[in-house]
Formats: structure tokens, C-alpha cells, sequence
């Protein structure tokens, strides 16, 4: 199916220089909101506890603070809407480690009389087990990066691996100032999200530098921009299906799969987004700014391809018993 029906290349790396300002003043503002204020990690990676209420109507929050306030478990514990009024969520920095009996028990009785309602959900999550879980998450991030790099490197060549990894560090970087920005819990989700968020990026730049290798063997007369400006426009049709598909699909879950799910649909909201962005705008004009020769890259496809023939020559006359 052909959305876009170019008779010539579109320009796009006429726009990159644009589009690299704007990709590194939102990779900035991310790091400074990083640095100034900071994620809020949610229980899976610094320990505590989650206590899900759902009333019949609307759930007394101020009723429910003034109730648990008396009691030394629940020192610095917050008490939030979880999605609709009838529902709330208890956080308590507590965790395992320090509460000696049944905290659905405890809440259960301290609410008692504020209407009628039922403990949903009790989660804890001991301080040890969140670091080390926040540990493995980096680990997991850094490894999948490290992972791609060398797939694209031995798929490739070394500079499209450097332009896809600095579009992947582009994406998550931006993923993440979004997340730091509008406050959302980062647990387990945000991290799945994360992943998802890399394997896809990855996947639509590695289908451009498959059009731009094709390109490099089969346009002989034009150069490195050209080429890849033909390369994207040959693309444009299956990306935008793709991204428009997806993204379709993640704003149902993020309208309509409840607030437990927020977090992962808004990390694959932005996500997808930015990696349909970078993939035409970050990875691609790098290969130009690295200085790829594109003559050189041609006389060594043409090395390989007589390697592999001269292999098979020999093979052949081996079976044959000629050598």
C-alpha cells in the first residue's frame, strides 16, 4: 500500500540541520530535567507499599488522611485518586522489612466507617529488592545497547552502528525527560516500555540503511545525500502505516486501559513518536557527518562479492573432485 507517491526524492536531508537543533535542544531540556528534578521511581525500584481502595462513591480522601495520620506506619504515606473518585491509592514508605502484620488489615480498620469500599491491591516491595531491580534495569537498557551495536556493526558497517546508537540514546534520552516531566511513577512498566521503545526504533532505522545500502549499490551516479533522500522517500509509505498503526493502538490503551497502565502507554506514546523522528532525521544525516565514502563502501561490496563467488568456485570444483 503506497500513501506517498514521490516522482523525485523527497529532500529530507535538506531539513536535518533543523531537525538536529531541535533533536539536541530536547535532548538537553531531558537531561536538565533529569538533573534538577529527577525521577519518580516507583515502588518496584525503592521498596514500600501500595495499598489500592475502591469505594462505592466517591472515596473521602480527606476523611482517609485524617484517619491513617495517627498511626506511626503510615509517617509520610500519600493518599491519591487512582483514575476515578471512587478509587484511591496509598503509598506508605514502609516495606516489608518493617511492617509485622497485615497492612490490608490495618487500613481495613482504620477506614472503618468511612463508607463502604474494598482493599484491590496490597503491594510490597522490600528497599533491597527495589535497588537491585533498579540495578538490573540500567544493566538491561546498557545491554540491549551494547547488544545492537555490535548486530548493526557486523550487519553493516561500524559508522551505521554509531548512527543508530547515538538515534537510540536520542530516543530513550527524550522518553525519559517526558516521563520526568509530567511525574510518572517509573517501575517495572516504564522499564518494558523503555525496551519496547528501543527494539522498535532500532527496527525502522535498520529498514532505511537497508534501502540505503541498496541504494549505495544500485544508484551509481549520485552521492551519499542523494542517495539517502531516496532511501527515506521509498520508505515513507511503510513507516507512516507502521507508525500510525502502532500508535493507534497504544493511545486505545492509554485512553481506555486504566491508570495502572498510564505509565507504559505515555513511555510508547513518546517513544514510537520519537523513534519514527530519529530514524529519518538523527540516524541518517549522521552517516553524512561521519564522512562515509560511499566509493570506498562499494569497492569493499564488491571485494566481498568476489570473495564469495571465488568460494563458490572452488567449493563447486571440489564436489566435482577437480581439486
Amino acid at each position: 500500500m503506497e500513501l506517498f507517491k514521490a516522482v523525485r526524492p523527497l529532500p529530507f536531508m535538506g531539513k536535518a540541520k533543523y531537525a538536529i537543533v531541535l533533536s539536541i535542544m530536547m535532548v538537553l531540556g531531558s537531561y536538565a530535567l533529569l538533573f534538577t528534578k529527577g525521577m519518580n521511581f516507583g515502588i518496584d525500584f525503592v521498596g514500600g507499599t501500595i495499598v489500592q481502595v475502591k469505594y462505592e462513591g466517591n472515596a473521602p480522601i480527606d476523611e482517609m488522611r485524617k484517619r491513617l495520620s495517627g498511626n506511626a506506619m503510615f509517617e509520610g504515606s500519600s493518599i491519591n485518586e487512582f483514575g476515578s473518585p471512587d478509587e484511591v491509592v496509598i503509598r506508605l514508605k514502609n516495606s516489608s522489612d518493617s511492617v509485622t502484620q497485615d497492612i490490608g488489615d490495618v487500613v481495613r480498620e482504620k477506614l472503618s466507617g468511612t463508607g463502604q469500599f474494598e482493599i484491590r491491591r496490597v503491594d510490597i516491595v522490600g528497599a533491597k529488592v527495589g535497588s537491585e531491580l533498579r540495578e538490573k534495569g540500567i544493566m538491561a537498557l546498557t545491554l540491549a545497547i551494547i547488544g545492537i551495536l555490535i548486530y548493526v556493526s557486523f550487519r553493516f558497517e561500524w559508522r551505521f552502528a554509531v548512527a543508530s546508537i547515538i538515534a537510540l540514546v536520542h530516543d530513550i534520552s527524550i522518553a525519559i525527560g517526558a516521563i520526568s516531566l509530567i511525574g510518572l511513577d517509573v517501575n517495572l512498566d516504564v522499564l518494558a516500555a523503555l525496551l519496547t521503545v528501543l527494539g522498535y526504533s532500532i527496527n525502522d532505522t535498520i529498514i532505511v540503511f537497508d534501502r540505503v545500502r541498496e541504494g549505495i549499490t544500485d544508484l551509481k551516479e549520485v552521492g551519499l545525500t542523494e542517495i539517502i533522500d531516496e532511501s527515506i522517500t521509498k520508505t515513507l509509505s511503510r513507516t507512516t502505516l507502521t507508525s500510525l498503526t502502532t500508535l493507534l493502538v497504544v493511545v486505545v490503551l492509554f485512553m481506555f486501559g486504566g491508570e495502572i497502565i498510564h505509565p507504559f502507554a505515555f513511555t510508547l506514546l513518546v517513544g514510537i513518536g520519537v523513534g519514527t523522528y530519529s530514524s529519518i532525521f538523527v540516524a541518517s544525516p549522521i552517516l553524512i557527518w561521519f564522512g562515509f565514502d560511499v566509493k570506498n563502501y562499494r569497492t569493499k561490496l564488491s571485494q566481498k562479492a568476489a570473495r564469495e563467488a571465488e568460494k563458490k568456485r572452488l567449493r563447486a570444483q571440489f564436489e566435482q573432485g577437480v581439486v
